[in-house]
């Protein structure tokens, strides 16, 4: 008999399709004929394209105490069935959760929102399902206005009704009026009655519906995360004498002068005791006199490690006073936390293992080519004794929170791992939630963005380096109009001890004014750093964006009561900060057109819209520039040709603008910029 059997399949064939291989079609998995349906195969909604998640909701995204979480999703079903969808918040670790009802916008987004209103961090997710009820309600009113017979249709929402009626005496009611025979006019408008719409909502069936395959998270972090106010001191230098450390105490008596100008935060760099092995002295000098005192990053001595201060400044005790003062002058103190050891650091001594070795055994010191850092020994994040390293780290972290300290400026955080940080602040924030970490990382993007997501509550960010119209618009309505600004919060600092921008340095003092009123009006969040009240902008060298005679390696006591000081500006703009909601957040920034590439112009609005704030600034320190700038009044529910009457803050002076273009002139000689508040 004939062998019909198929023969055996991929076998290699003869000449030219020796080397080919017959691929069979792959098989299909075939439900047994007794195993019972998936019940999730009735879930016919569905979710997606959710927002705010951040990364399939691996990280949190950030809000502070009273804000709004705005959430939209993509949601849609098979057919013509009306849904329905709730947002739905709670206070992690709660099991209820608190339902907002999604309103459509159209081509099926949705959106509610919820607020956050405790210091704990929160979780949402959204609910959708087909709402019968209201499927049946819109067939039945436009078959009975079409003229059409609807008997049938008032007995089936009658059975409907009916069984989710329960013990409600609303639903049971209008049952059986649906079901009477009276005419169908009286029906229908029963049916279609308010009252009965909100009770069948109560009673909605969501036996099918659909959860959002996510749960997701939002870290909820006190008011001071979110805006303030910062200026960088170096306490050592808040004495008269260029050669000898100032005090505690003695830079105690600064904290009123910072107070006045409206500042929240005072920042200080390192306060722990300084190295002497390879000390930097002025200019970055590597043969400093035996005076000088050295770079307060190159952290470590016989007297002490990170949890210890540098004996000129004083004591732990005397440092808790500087803070209880800083208190009293309503200034939070804000503490450099730079993970690094000088050679001299105790840590060298007592645990060896936790930096790198060249193969002679020699520790290797921080090098960023051609750049050496001999007094700086960076830690091994991955030596073996990585979990006790990480231990020490974050218990010099709550030493200091022990002293009254809760807000951290941390140097150069994209030098050590990113699981590290996410595991450090998360233990530290579930102790104390008060804590704000600022990340000072002038890095490659996706870095400064991973720091934020990892747990930061604030970041540097380009700001020095964006000068011009076309760069600050760009870079601006990134942060605060993308997925940007759902986790990371910007805090603009106009200079710092290692940063003098060009534009700084030539521009003088219109520059200096220019610049600080685009960082306290750009950003919720920014910062200065001492003498820049007094508009120093040498650099080291030309081309370098080093300070001469920098403050990192030397005693620098200042003149501030000499003239020409910004500190009335600055009180000034602080001042508007503090009284205008639209200044403490960066949601609110818009960009507003101008015929002149000189002139910025932007407005900001609190989350309600009750306030409202325009600024104008020249841009050219050297030069009056003049033109029209153009406000979109429509979207503020004006008429295009409304008269606004605007208040500038700074020179005090009122002006009523009428229409969408308006004049303006800015002459640096006499004024940068216009800071104008809409009062009507």
């Amino acid at each position: 008999m004939k062998d019909r059997r198929p023969k055996a399949q991929g076998r290699r064939q003869k000449g030219a399709a020796a080397d080919r291989t017959v691929r069979t079609k792959p098989r299909v998995a075939v439900r047994d004929a007794d195993e019972p349906l998936d019940p999730r195969g009735l879930r016919r909604v569905v979710i997606e394209g959710v927002a705010p998640e951040i990364d399939g909701g691996r990280f949190p995204i950030k809000r502070t105490v009273g804000e709004r979480v705005e959430v939209e999703a993509d949601i849609f079903a098979d057919g013509h069935d009306v849904l329905a969808a709730a947002l739905l918040s709670r206070r992690a670790g709660q099991d209820r959760w608190c339902e907002a009802p999604m309103t459509p916008l159209g081509n099926d987004r949705w959106t509610a929102s919820f607020r956050v209103d405790a210091l704990v961090d929160y979780e949402y997710t959204i609910e959708g399902w087909v709402d019968r009820f209201e499927s049946w309600r819109q067939a039945l009113s436009k078959k009975f206005g079409a003229g059409q017979d609807v008997a049938s249709e008032l007995l089936e929402g009658a059975a409907m009704i009916r069984g989710a009626a329960g013990g409600d005496r609303i639903l049971a009611g209008a049952a059986d009026a649906l079901a009477a025979d009276g005419p169908q006019e009286e029906r229908v408008a029963e049916a279609l009655r308010e009252e009965l719409v909100q009770a069948m909502t109560r009673s909605a069936d969501r036996g099918a519906a659909t959860r959002y395959e996510r749960t997701l998270r939002v870290a909820v972090e006190r008011e001071r995360a979110r805006h303030g106010a910062w200026y960088e001191m170096f306490p050592r230098s808040a004495g008269t004498d260029a050669t000898g450390s100032a005090t505690f105490d003695e830079a105690a008596a600064r904290l009123p002068y910072v107070a006045s100008m409206g500042f929240d935060v005072l920042y200080l760099p390192p306060i722990h005791p300084i190295g002497r092995s390879f000390r930097k002295g002025r200019n970055n000098s590597l043969t400093p006199e035996p005076w000088e005192p050295g770079s307060p990053w190159a952290i470590g001595s016989d007297e002490g490690g990170h949890t210890a201060v540098e004996a000129g400044l004083g004591t732990i005790e005397d440092f808790e006073r500087f803070v209880a003062a800083a208190g009293r002058q309503g200034l939070e103190i804000a503490l450099d936390i730079a993970f690094q050891a000088s050679p001299d650091h105790p840590y060298v001594r007592e645990h060896p293992e936790w930096f790198r070795h060249r193969p002679d055994g020699t520790i290797k010191y921080a090098e960023n080519p051609p750049k050496k850092y001999q007094d700086i020994y960076p830690f091994d994040f991955e030596s073996e004794d990585w979990p006790a390293l990480w231990e020490e780290l974050k218990r010099v972290i709550e030493f200091w929170i022990d002293r009254g300290v809760t807000i951290f400026r941390v140097d150069n955080p994209h030098t050590k791992p990113f699981r590290f940080w996410e595991w450090a602040i998360a233990a530290i924030k579930a102790r104390h939630p008060e804590t704000v970490f600022l990340s000072e990382a002038f890095t490659r993007p996706k870095i400064m963005r991973r720091l934020a997501k990892v747990g930061f509550s604030q970041s540097y960010t380009y700001f020095t380096w964006r000068n011009t119209k076309a760069e600050l618009t760009e870079y601006f309505t990134e942060l605060t109009q993308t997925e940007v600004r759902e986790y990371m919060r910007p805090n603009l600092f106009a200079n710092t001890p290692d940063i003098l921008h060009e534009y700084l340095q030539r521009g003088g003092r219109p520059a200096f004014q220019a610049r600080l009123v685009l960082a306290a009006t750009l950003g919720a969040s920014y910062g200065i750093y001492s003498g820049f009240e007094l508009c120093e902008n040498v650099p080291v060298r030309p081309g370098s964006e080093e300070y001469l005679d920098s403050e990192k390696y030397q005693i620098k006591p200042r003149d501030f009561e000499r003239p020409g000081t910004l500190a009335e500006l600055i009180r000034r703009v602080n001042a508007a900060r503090r009284a205008h909601p639209a200044l403490q957040s960066d949601r609110g920034l818009r960009f507003h057109a101008t015929d002149n590439p000189e002139l910025i112009c932007y407005s900001k609005h609190s989350p309600d819209a009750a306030d409202r704030v325009i600024i104008v600034v020249n841009l050219d320190p050297f030069h009056m520039q003049h033109g029209w700038i153009h406000l979109p009044l429509a979207e503020w529910g004006l008429a295009p040709d409304a008269t606004i009457e605007v208040f500038d803050v700074l020179s005090e002076e009122r002006y009523y603008w009428r229409g969408e273009r308006n004049y303006v002139r800015l002459d640096p000689e006499l004024r940068v910029a216009h800071i104008l508040e809409v009062r009507s």
